[in-house]
């Protein structure tokens, strides 16, 4: 048994001010209310007692989709850098992290996802998320190419057999031949059907979602913008009250104000933040890669080399909650929902994380008044001890 007092526990619904929480083992077995004083444990009288200091307590912070960090690389499918990724993140209080991949051949492709399974199956990773090929050519952003390929299910039933059932997100372009066939058949396989890097309409967009996509790919980044005589797979995306959208809030995908108007329309429990980040987060400007391709960090903003497109980001989940209560003005506890259980009911696992909630794995984060992160502990242990100096 551990007690975690004085704490301000951020729930989905407000701040509850010194706090306290017990754990049992792996979970959270009391929430206590704000101001009380927690009984005395009689099954387990020397309870070890961490004084939080008033510090915020919230859910780990949940990341659907990320391609690397601390200079390692998901998308190589390289085991070594894929636990070395998981580690930075965590630093940063993602305590449940996808990894994604980037367009490659799909023998390569194949053998990835088979190595990278493994690491899904020992709970060190929630889960794959392949982001090509099956994209448009026109909306690729930091995929080559001369690698995307329609996403015909003979070429798709393989590739999920491979990751032999830890696969549970493919992004891809409804409008290209087979795209709605492939989304049934996610859909209908248990893996999310993300619509992304895409040229599609309005029109195509919402026969996805009807055919049971459930995520749009980092919103407004590879897809048309909204026009009013052509909305788009924008406004297909917000329409859709079963559809989360996933938000780069790096102040660079998309500008401030345009996340505080999705955040108007659709609400926290729609948007997830996601870091979208590649090998690069936290570590020098420099020259980097991401699949196949050569990437250039200048002043913390990954682009293809040679100024090409956005590759990516070097954007960690602490940094896009604090920005999104700093510069966005969200109430904390709304900014607590997009990090960490908008994500954890996109991939199926709010049951379990998400929300600090008796019965659910004590997944936490630690932050400050300047909402630095000052602990993080994955299910009951702490991998970042708390410093509550």
């Amino acid at each position: 048994m551990t007690l975690l007092t004085n704490a301000r526990i951020v729930l989905p619904d407000g701040v509850r001010t010194a706090g306290w929480l017990r754990l049992e083992g792996q979970r959270i077995a009391e929430v206590g209310p704000a101001g009380s004083t927690p009984e005395p444990s009689t099954a387990h009288p020397h309870e070890a007692s961490v004084d939080l200091a008033g510090h915020y307590l919230l859910p780990g912070f949940v990341d659907m989709h990320t391609h690397g960090g601390g200079g390692a690389a998901f998308s190589s499918g390289d085991v070594e850098q894929a636990v070395r990724a998981a580690a930075f993140h965590r630093r940063h209080g993602t305590t449940t992290i996808m990894a994604s991949t980037v367009s490659t051949e799909l023998d390569v492709l194949e053998r990835y996802l088979s190595d990278l399974a493994g690491l899904v199956e020992d709970g060190l990773l929630a889960g794959l998320h392949m982001e090509g090929p099956f994209i448009s050519k026109a909306r690729c952003g930091a995929h080559d190419p001369a690698l995307l390929k329609s996403p015909d299910p003979a070429l798709l039933r393989p590739l999920l057999a491979a990751g032999r059932g830890t696969v549970k997100m493919v992004t891809l372009a409804p409008e290209l031949d087979f795209g709605i066939e492939a989304t049934a058949l996610l859909a209908n396989s248990g893996v999310i059907a993300a619509v992304g890097h895409t040229d599609g309409g309005y029109g195509i967009t919402n026969e996805a979602f009807t055919r049971g996509a459930r995520v749009a790919t980092h919103l407004f980044n590879a897809m048309p913008g909204v026009h009013h005589r052509e909305p788009g797979p924008v406004v297909a995306a917000i329409e859709d009250e079963n559809v989360i959208v996933e938000l780069v809030n790096d102040g660079i995908h998309v500008h401030p104000a345009v996340i505080g108007m999705v955040y108007n329309a659709v609400g926290p429990h729609r948007v997830a933040l996601i870091t979208d980040a590649m090998a690069a987060a936290g570590q020098p400007d420099g020259m980097y890669r991401l699949g196949a391709l050569e990437v250039e960090v200048e002043g913390g903003v990954a682009r293809l080399a040679g100024g090409g497109s956005i590759a990516g980001s070097t954007l960690t989940m602490d940094v896009a909650l604090r920005r999104a209560v700093r510069e966005l003005g969200l109430p904390i506890e709304d900014a607590a929902v997009s990090a960490a259980l908008t994500p954890a009911r996109a991939i199926g696992l709010d049951h379990e994380i998400g929300s600090i909630e008796v019965g659910k794995y004590a997944d936490l984060v630690v932050l400050d008044d300047e909402l630095l992160v000052r602990g993080v502990m994955k299910r009951g242990e702490w991998s970042a001890a708390p410093d509550v100096a």
